[in-house]
């Protein structure tokens, strides 16, 4: 009985000093951390305790006791630093999710190591390794290089494959040897089993698949890397296309995403190249892009965002049955049609009669109803290829896949506008207002510089005589680039939706204009905005504003003549009202301060100790003594602690 007691007593004592010393160093390096750490931190000030008991004379202990204290806190304080610095709280799983952490970590090493060997087999480690740019090579080795990194993305799967597709858009980063060929890659993966594919079906509609479907065509339309289509009727006879995402598709797409963000960071700190392209900001777009797309219902809310603003007789959008759709499954109607990428055949294969049927009519009605979709509704069509627009049998088109969408507000609208309309005056000073109103400006910038160049711009791709192309986007780009602007992401994927309708319908209109048309569109917005109507109401709103800023101007006008006649006049300017500011001066002053009080204090200290006279407390400590070595490890406590907060900020 007294052995159990006293064990109490000793695991009680244990438990308290583990728990006192854990809580001591967190609070003085003012972390919050989890339980494993803290008990950690404890048990390595236990250990501290036991070895400087050891050390330190029993007969000075009693004079000493304060110093052992602030010594074995001062060491626990050190570790808790130093594992703080090293393995940050939060960046490693509790210990009850260690093994599926473990098993996730060994599958995405295996993933990445047959990532890298695809990269090197394809001649692209080359890239990898580039201090600099990547290197040139001249067009034929360009054109080589191209050609590898598409086998390799076509190797590399889906994700990769997809990525190849989203960078055959971008005329801003890769030069057009680059984007021809990966516009070259198509993606008809091998469709999923049809057992599995059924038994998803039943699990998202929670019964059986007859119930719901009439007729379902076990064999897919069309099979992608991430969802595949089928034909079905439903029971009220309604011909519905069922989009159904491939069974088991999400963990593989998720790691491969993890894997390319993550070597997209290492590009951007270790190559020239990588930095000047962003590739981390773009792979982590092209990360929350294709994680939209595995979710069917956000396809279905862009569906009906835009039909809500767009509704017109020549372009359609699929209706969608929202009851039968959910994150795997889409069900929308059935439109009778050919994809525009038949292009010819399906011009022919019109039933209709009249300019419908004409490929340039055919453009024109593609055009104004994307612009229409940016300038006017503010939710658009992201990828407008010749796959996603369909020629209706009845010679009206349809726009197909909402899965990935941009969004742009009225602000940015009116600034398109107005660049369109400066397009269209080729004014170099008017394009270079609208561009500055558009995009985030540098501190210091050039506009003179950029206006010329915007010149240039403009006798290269709109004097007389020359034909819009999409080269125009890039130099564009480009031009923004070596001008250190920064174009919002709604307005570059604006710009990029436009690129890729330009290849759709020159595609099926070699001679089709797109620029032409769109200027005509921006001044006919701004025309119609200038009628008697639209002035007379947007008139009538100012003048609203100005009769109740005019109520209230005489009583605001009377209280600052009361107060400049009483000399009661005052000017309140508030310094540091910004949180942010005020948060770093007093992390500054708060830093300062502890330097000095543990400066001054290591100072003192030294002096104490230095000193030989003194009363004695045991026969080999005097009280200087005592009082220096506690005045010691206080100045060093103090001193982590500021050092713990320059480092940790650094790694925030």
């Amino acid at each position: 009985m007294k052995t159990a007691i006293l064990l109490a007593i000793g695991c009680v004592t244990i438990s308290v000093t583990i728990a006192g010393f854990s809580a001591g160093a967190r609070l003085l390096l003012g972390l919050r951390i989890g339980r494993i750490r803290a008990a950690v931190t404890g048990s390595v000030g236990l250990f501290a305790t036991v070895l400087f008991s050891r050390t330190v004379h029993s007969g000075d202990r009693g004079a000493l006791i304060t110093v052992e204290i602030g010594a074995v806190l001062l060491l626990t304080m050190g570790f808790l630093a130093v594992s703080e610095v090293v393995l940050p709280s939060g960046s490693w799983p509790s210990m009850l999710r260690l093994p599926r952490a473990l098993r996730r970590r060994i599958a995405r090493a295996r993933r990445y190591s047959q990532l890298s060997a695809i990269a090197y087999r394809h001649g692209l480690g080359r890239l990898l390794r580039a201090k600099g740019r990547a290197p040139a090579t001249g067009p034929a080795g360009h054109h080589e290089l191209a050609r590898s990194l598409r086998r390799a993305l076509e190797e590399g799967g889906a994700t990769f494959v997809k990525l190849g597709q989203v960078l055959s858009t971008r005329h801003d980063l890769l030069t057009p040897g680059f984007t021809e060929e990966l516009s070259n890659l198509q993606h008809q993966a091998a469709p999923a089993l049809w057992e599995d594919v059924a038994e998803q079906l039943r699990q998202e509609f929670h019964r059986p698949l007859e119930s719901v479907f009439a007729r379902f065509d076990p064999v897919p339309l069309a099979a992608g890397s991430i969802a595949q289509v089928h034909r079905a009727r439903l029971h009220s006879g309604q011909e519905v296309v069922v989009k159904v995402r491939r069974p088991g598709c999400r963990p593989i797409v998720e790691r491969d995403l993890d894997i390319l963000c993550s070597a997209a960071r290492r590009l951007e700190e270790r190559t020239a190249w990588g930095r000047a392209a962003g590739v981390d900001a773009l792979a982590r777009g092209f990360a929350d892009s294709v994680l939209e797309e595995l979710d069917f219902r956000v396809e279905a809310r862009n569906m009906t965002a835009v039909t809500a603003r767009h509704r017109d007789g020549k372009v359609l959008i699929p209706q969608v049955f929202p009851a039968l759709s959910s994150e795997k499954v889409l069900v929308t109607e059935w439109l009778d049609g050919r994809p525009l990428s038949a292009s010819g055949p399906a011009f022919e294969g019109s039933e209709a009669d009249g300019p419908e049927a004409d490929p340039t009519a055919v453009a024109r009605t593609v055009l104004d109803a994307v612009l229409r979709q940016i300038m006017i509704g503010g939710t658009f069509h992201a990828d407008p290829h010749p796959g996603n627009i369909l020629l209706l049998r009845d010679g009206r088109l349809a726009l197909l896949d909402f899965g990935s969408v941009g969004r742009i507000d009225g602000q940015l609208q009116a600034r398109l506008r107005d660049l369109l309309v400066a397009l269209r005056r080729a004014d170099a000073a008017a394009l270079c207002d609208a561009l500055l109103a558009l995009a985030n400006q540098p501190e210091e910038i050039d506009q003179k510089d950029l206006e010329r160049a915007l010149g240039l711009f403009l006798a290269r791709h709109f004097s007389s005589g020359t034909s819009f192309d999409r080269t125009a986007f890039t130099d564009l780009f480009r031009l923004v680039t070596a001008h250190r602007l920064t174009i919002p992401n709604s307005v570059a994927a604006a710009f990029r939706a436009l690129a890729t309708l330009e290849g759709t319908l020159t595609r099926i209109a070699p001679d089709f204009d797109l620029m032409t048309e769109a200027k005509q569109f921006a001044w006919a917005q701004v025309t119609e905005s200038a009628s008697p109507s639209k002035l007379a109401g947007r008139a009538a709103d100012e003048l609203l504003d100005l009769l109740l800023i005019g109520r209230r101007l005489p009583r605001r006008v009377d209280r600052i003549t009361s107060a400049i006649e009483q000399g009661r006049l005052s000017v309140n300017v508030r310094l540091l009202g910004n949180r942010h500011d005020r948060g770093f001066l007093q992390t500054l002053v708060h830093e300062v301060i502890l330097t000095a009080l543990g400066a001054t204090t290591g100072v003192m200290a030294v002096i104490l100790l230095s000193t030989a006279r003194g009363p004695r407390i045991t026969s080999s400590v005097s009280l200087f003594e005592v009082i220096g070595y506690n005045l010691l490890v206080v100045s060093a406590i103090l001193m982590v602690r500021v050092l713990f907060t320059i480092f940790h900020a650094r790694r925030r």
